[in-house]
């Protein structure tokens, strides 16, 4: 039971902030574009790289705080389903170019994110 309430709290606490990003990303950038899932899909892929890399080769830490970070936060806080279903929407409603855009930026730059985070990790 303290595992699936550890990764609720933290489901909840990431699905806050993801609504959160995407309305300050939609007013401050605009809406011709899915900024906000772009901005949360590479912080969390930021987060997991630096969070795991810590969690797993630098610091000893309960299990615990992986379920509440990563199941938990980021699960919350990524939104794969949302990217899929706005990168096929972008494809009907804007063509190709800006469905490939959408892809393209949140593969390589989610992957590069995953990159530094693992690198800071290494680093701290």
């Amino acid at each position: 039971m303290e595992k699936l309430l550890l990764v609720a709290v933290g489901g909840g606490i990431g699905a806050v902030a993801r609504y959160l990003v995407s309305g300050w990303a939609a007013e401050h950038i605009g809406s011709n574009f899915p900024y906000g899932t772009l901005i949360v899909n590479v912080v969390g892929c930021l987060i997991i790289g630096l969070f795991m890399t810590l969690t797993t080769e630098k610091y000893l830490v309960s299990p615990h705080w992986r379920l509440l970070v990563t199941v938990g936060f980021l699960g919350g806080l990524t939104t794969f389903s949302s990217y899929s279903y706005e990168t096929f929407k972008l494809l009907e409603e804007a063509g190709m170019t800006m469905a490939f855009y959408n892809i393209f930026s949140n593969l390589i730059i989610g992957f590069f994110a995953t990159w530094v985070g693992i690198t800071l990790g290494r680093l701290i």
